[in-house]
C-alpha cells in the first residue's frame, strides 16, 4: 500500500486556514500527530475571533448521543427526540458573536458514531435538531499511522471536510510560548535545543515523550516551587521522557548560576562574570518578561529599564541573543520604545539595527 503524500502545515497558517474555512462555514478536519496542540490552536482561535468554543471529545460519545434519545410526548401523541445538551440551542447560539462546535478524536468515535454524525456535518441537522447559523464545525484526530485508537474514516463522512494535516514547527511554537509566558527555562532550553521540542516516535514504544503539551506540563511544574529536586526530576522525566529530563535539569543547574532579570533592569547588575551561552538563552527571554510586566504596570522607570535592558545585552551577550531578546521585546510583545528617551538607542541601532529588521520584520 502506498503512502499518503499530504500537505502539511505549521499553526500559524493551520489558524488562517481554518478562520478562513469558518467564515464560508465550511466543516475543516485538523488531523495531526499528538501533543502538538491542535486542541490548544482551537482555543486560540476562539480567544482570537470572539468565538465560544464547545469542545467535544466525540470518541466517548454513542449513536443516541448525537441524534438524542426518543421520548413520547403525550400532549401530540408522537414520538419525538430530545437532543443533547452539549449541542447549541438557538437561545444559547443568540447570546454569542460566534459558535465553534469542536469535535476532537472524531476518528477515535466508533464507526457507528461517525455514521451519526454524516447529516450534522454537511447538513448541518440531525433529526429534528438544526445548528443555529451562527455555528460552524471543526474536528480533528490523529493520524492512522500515530499508533493511537482510532478507525479508518468512512469515505462519506471524509469527503464532507476540507482536510488539513498539522505538524510541529519550532518558529511558531516559540512565538506562542513567549505570548503565553511559559517557564523561562523551558523556552531557553528549546531555543538551544531545538530538536528536543517534538521527540515522538510511532515506532516507538515510550510511554513519556517530549511534545508541545507535555513541555508545557513541564512549566508547570517549574512554576511551582514547593517541590524538591527529586519529585520535581521524577514528574518530568514523567512528562518529557527520562533522557532529555536529564538533559533539561542540567541546563537548569547553568541557568541557575546567571543574575537576577529584575537586578539587570534595575542597573544593579551591568556586567556577567560567568557566561555560559546555552543558560543565556534562559536569561535573555527573563529579561523579556521582566521588561513586558514592567510595561503592563506601567512601571514609572519603564524607560529606564528599557535602556538598561538594551545596554546589558550590547555588553554581554552575543549578537545571535541580542536579536532574539529585540525580536521578543519589539515584535511579539509590541513593547513601546521612545527612542529619543532611550539612550543608547543610536548605539544599539547602529550595531544590530540591520539585523533586527530583518529578523522581526518591525
Amino acid at each position: 500500500m502506498s503512502e499518503i503524500t499530504t500537505r502539511t502545515v505549521g499553526p500559524k497558517d493551520a489558524k488562517k486556514a481554518l478562520i478562513k474555512a469558518m467564515k464560508v462555514k465550511r466543516p475543516m478536519f485538523i488531523w495531526g500527530p499528538p501533543g502538538i496542540g491542535k486542541s490548544d490552536l482551537i482555543k486560540q482561535i476562539g480567544q482570537d475571533t470572539n468565538s465560544h468554543v464547545i469542545d467535544i471529545r466525540l470518541s466517548l460519545w454513542d449513536p443516541t448521543d448525537i441524534k438524542g434519545v426518543p421520548y413520547f410526548d403525550e400532549a401530540s401523541g408522537l414520538m419525538r427526540w430530545a437532543p443533547p445538551v452539549e449541542l447549541p440551542s438557538k437561545e444559547f447560539a443568540a447570546q454569542h458573536q460566534r459558535i465553534i462546535l469542536f469535535l476532537d478524536e472524531m476518528n477515535s468515535a466508533a464507526p457507528s458514531v461517525q455514521a451519526a454524525a454524516y447529516q450534522l456535518v454537511l447538513n448541518r441537522k440531525v433529526g429534528t435538531y438544526e445548528l443555529p447559523d451562527n455555528v460552524v464545525i471543526v474536528a480533528a484526530g490523529n493520524r492512522e499511522g500515530d499508533k493511537g485508537v482510532t478507525y479508518v474514516m468512512p469515505a462519506p463522512l471524509s469527503n464532507r471536510f476540507l482536510h488539513l494535516e498539522m505538524t510541529c514547527t519550532y518558529d511558531d511554537w516559540f512565538e506562542w510560548a513567549a505570548l503565553n509566558k511559559m517557564h523561562r527555562n523551558v523556552i531557553g532550553y528549546l531555543e538551544w535545543a531545538k530538536d528536543d521540542l517534538y521527540k515522538f516516535d510511532p515506532k516507538v514504544r515510550a510511554r513519556a515523550f517530549a511534545t508541545p503539551r507535555s513541555w508545557s506540563f513541564v512549566s508547570e511544574l517549574l512554576a511551582d516551587k514547593d517541590v524538591d529536586d527529586s519529585t520535581l526530576m521524577t514528574l518530568m522525566a514523567g512528562a518529557i521522557g527520562e533522557g532529555i529530563a536529564v538533559k533539561f535539569a542540567a541546563y537548569q543547574k547553568l541557568a541557575d548560576k546567571l543574575p537576577n532579570p529584575t537586578d539587570i533592569l534595575s542597573g544593579k547588575i551591568t556586567e556577567m562574570n560567568y557566561k555560559e551561552i546555552s543558560a543565556m538563552y534562559s536569561l535573555t527571554i527573563g529579561l523579556c518578561y521582566e521588561l513586558k510586566e514592567a510595561n503592563d504596570r506601567k512601571a514609572p522607570d519603564y524607560v529606564e529599564q528599557v535602556n538598561n535592558f538594551f545596554t546589558f545585552m550590547m555588553a554581554n551577550f552575543e549578537t545571535e541573543l541580542v536579536v532574539m531578546g529585540a525580536k521578543i521585546a519589539l515584535s511579539t510583545y509590541k513593547l513601546p520604545m521612545d527612542i529619543t528617551k532611550i539612550v543608547c538607542f543610536k548605539e544599539f541601532n547602529a550595531k544590530y539595527g540591520k539585523f533586527i529588521t530583518a529578523a522581526a520584520n518591525v
